[in-house]
This record gives C-alpha cells, sequence and structure tokens, in this order.
C-alpha cells in the first residue's frame, strides 16, 4: 500500500530543486534571522528554529513497499539526526506495511508524549491505477493531521513519483535524499516551536 505528499508529484521534465526540510521548507542550512532594530521603521522581529538536536527523541515511520527506497531514505534521516546531535538511543524507527499505514502509526509515537517528532518516509509511484492518487493523498492528509491535533512535529519525507528512477534520485541520488531533510525538517520545527511557546510565557 502507498501515500504521498502535500505537494505534486514531480514531473518527469522538473529540475532538481536545493534540498528542502519536511514539506517544502527552506533549503538548509537556515539563513540568520534578521537583526532586531529600535528604529520606528525597522523590519519585524523573526524568528527559526536551529538545528540543533541535542537531547531530542525523534521517532522515523517507513513504508515497507517499495523498501529498498525507503531503507535508503531511513538510512538518510538517521545520519541526518546523528550528524546534528541527536543521539542513536533517542531514534526509532518503526516499519510498516504501506504508506497508507504510516499515518496511524504516527499518530500513535505522537500521542506518548515520548518523542519530540516523527519523521515519515516511503515511496508511492505512479502505477496504471488511481492506486496512486489515493494512497498519496490519504497519507498526507494524515501526516498533516496528526500534526496538527498533537502538536508534534510530523514531517512529510514521502516520495510521490511517476518511475521508480524518479523515487530512486531523491533517495540518496542526485536530486539529494528527501530522509534527511526532513528529519532536519523535524529538528527545526521542534526548536522553532520551543522558542515561539517560550515567547508567549
Amino acid at each position: 500500500m502507498d501515500q504521498t505528499i502535500t505537494q505534486p508529484p514531480d514531473t518527469p521534465d522538473s529540475k532538481p530543486l536545493p534540498p528542502q526540510g519536511g514539506s517544502g521548507t527552506a533549503p538548509f542550512p537556515p539563513s540568520e534571522p534578521r537583526p532586531s532594530s529600535d528604529s520606528a521603521d525597522s523590519a519585524p522581529e523573526e524568528v527559526q528554529g536551529s538545528l540543533n538536536g541535542d537531547g531530542l527523541r525523534v521517532a522515523v515511520v517507513a513504508s515497507r513497499f517499495h523498501q529498498d527506497i525507503a531503507r535508503r531514505l531511513v538510512d538518510g534521516a538517521v545520519s541526518a539526526l546523528g550528524e546534528h546531535g541527536v543521539e542513536s538511543d533517542d531514534i526509532r524507527v518503526a516499519w510498516v506495511p504501506g504508506c497508507f499505514e504510516i499515518p496511524q502509526t504516527a499518530r500513535v509515537l505522537a500521542s506518548t508524549g515520548l518523542w519530540h517528532a516523527v519523521v515519515c518516509v516511503g515511496a508511492v509511484i505512479k502505477g496504471e491505477t488511481a492506486h496512486f492518487e489515493y494512497v498519496a493523498g490519504q497519507a498526507a492528509l494524515g501526516i498533516e493531521a496528526v500534526s496538527r491535533e498533537t502538536g508534534v512535529p510530523v514531517l512529510f519525507g514521502l516520495l510521490t513519483t511517476y518511475d521508480e528512477q524518479q523515487a530512486l534520485d531523491r533517495a540518496g541520488g542526485h536530486a539529494g535524499n528527501k530522509g534527511y531533510d526532513a528529519a532536519l525538517g523535524a529538528i527545526e520545527m521542534v526548536n522553532l516551536l520551543r522558542e515561539l511557546r517560550s515567547m508567549e510565557d
């Protein structure tokens, strides 16, 4: 079974984009926020999360459908987390049958209170039937709902492509590794939400 992204599938003739985190956030590493000024015509204050993963616990949910591709995405996500300070003991990878099962699993993990973020990875490759549209669309809707309802960042690292080569290109090929990017987005979102909540205290 399979699922999709909040963005439309990549077209065969689309040009590779810079690495993106989550569902299309700005390229990493993030630029520094504009310094604040006391002048009357100063720009509004800007805030963004850091990529410091020290002390974070992150779960990864991966689809076994197209497992060879999903494994590359998982490896990318785990590498990104480790490179940015998340300890290996604080990472858990949960494998599910297909992308359709990712949202339910992500909801269980997000609801435990044990994980600061959940990264969802997998591949939905278009075939000859409407299966692609149903799986991809429901996966995207479900992942977004889990994040919104639990308040836990749940990052979309699913590939939705027209063929296997496009998926391989985005799972460690010339178009980068979307699992890696989604994991970076998870760290950034956790730190951003912390910063925003602290501003309200």
